[in-house]
């Protein structure tokens, strides 16, 4: 029998290109050649979509962030085929034969927010991680956290500023945005990779940190700031009827001077620690995974995530948010999470293929 063709495609047309290859490259390194067949595909910063040249980088080197190589043959996936097919500049398109499952690396608007979902199911393939709907929630932090608080989870005061209340009411905004007291944190509402994201402790860098934010976003979260440590856990969708499974809580702590968790502290070297399990009571850490998982739920979560809470010093655990597709290389927080809890990384990689071979495209 052939084995299961799997394409790994990393990416994309944002600001997350290459925190995307970062993660790809993890995946490939990880996935069973001996059991499945795969496929790396990169998606260019123009959109195009390529197959990877064999020389394709996906690490920092010399602090220059990984893009995706160009040079190789283009490609599309028409919808309702399932198959990929080439196009050679000059040559008759060839067809790669089809596509079982997809696994899409992708971080940010245009990929982890339902677009690529939405692609996936036209084209009636496959894929790793959640549906439209729970990406699109997930990504949009605005909606997120009213569907997390319609479903009973605590959540901090918010402020959300869309771009026609910005050019039109600028003072009205600001205004309401102070009344969540000072410091806040300002960041994109449809951003990851924590890029875009100020602190501001008056209203000159309220102001400026909201347009930094536009830079990203014409919307924007402006968050109070919630004392507390920053706790985290992962979820896994569980095969057949089970609910999914909770992986032990992380803490984490930005090192290096930040003031909070950046870029830099994600993905250069020193600038984060992750402590598994977290030094918080029992039964806390039982409370913050049902509560995780509950928060999986609420969006109708597929594959994995990652929930984060704040744990304040009263013993309160707070929502953050929720990503439904986390960062992934082998040394993000989330496959370290299930790391320390009994399942390895290429273990991860291999149990997620496999749910997502297991599950039909459509409506579910």
């Amino acid at each position: 029998m052939s084995k299961p063709r799997v394409a790994v495609v990393f990416g994309g047309r944002n600001s997350e290109h290459a925190v995307s290859l970062m993660g790809a490259g993890s995946v490939l390194d990880a996935i069973d050649r001996s059991k499945y067949e795969v496929i790396p595909i990169g998606i260019a910063q123009d959109g195009r979509w390529v197959l990877a040249a064999s020389d394709q980088r996906f690490a920092i080197e010399a602090g220059e962030l990984p893009v995706v190589d160009t040079t190789g043959a283009a490609l599309a996936l028409p919808s309702g085929s399932g198959s990929l097919v080439a196009y050679d500049p000059g040559a008759i398109p060839v067809e790669l034969g089809s596509v079982d499952v997809v696994f899409p690396v992708m971080h940010g608007p245009f990929a982890e927010d339902g677009t690529i979902q939405g692609l996936l199911e036209m084209a009636g393939v496959r894929y790793v991680g959640s549906g439209v709907l729970a990406s699109a929630v997930g990504m949009d932090k605005a909606y997120m956290k009213t569907v997390i608080a319609a479903a009973g989870l605590p959540t901090g005061p918010y402020v959300v500023i869309r771009d026609r209340d910005w050019r039109l009411n600028r003072e009205q905004v600001l205004k309401e945005a102070e009344e969540l007291g000072y410091p806040v944190f300002v960041k994109p509402a449809r951003a990851g990779s924590s890029q875009g994201i100020s602190k501001a402790s008056d209203r000159a860098e309220l102001e400026s940190a909201v347009e930094f934010a536009r830079q990203h976003d014409p919307k924007v979260l402006v968050e109070a700031a919630i004392a507390g440590r920053e706790i985290e856990c992962a979820v896994l969708q569980s095969p057949g009827d089970e609910r999914a499974a909770a992986s032990l809580p992380g803490e984490v702590r930005v090192e290096g001077g930040q003031e909070f968790f950046d870029f830099e502290a994600k993905y250069y070297p020193d600038q984060m620690s992750l402590t598994v399990p977290a030094d918080i009571p029992q039964e806390t850490a039982e409370e913050l995974r049902g509560m995780a998982v509950s928060a999986f739920e609420a969006l109708e979560c597929e594959g994995l995530a990652r929930v984060d809470f704040f744990y304040t010093p009263d013993g309160k655990l707070v929502f953050n948010e929720i990503n439904t597709m986390p960062g992934f290389t082998s040394l993000s927080v989330a496959p370290q999470l299930w790391a320390a809890s009994g399942l390895s990384y290429p273990a991860l990689v291999d149990r997620l293929i496999q749910l997502a071979l297991s599950r039909s495209p459509g409506l579910r």
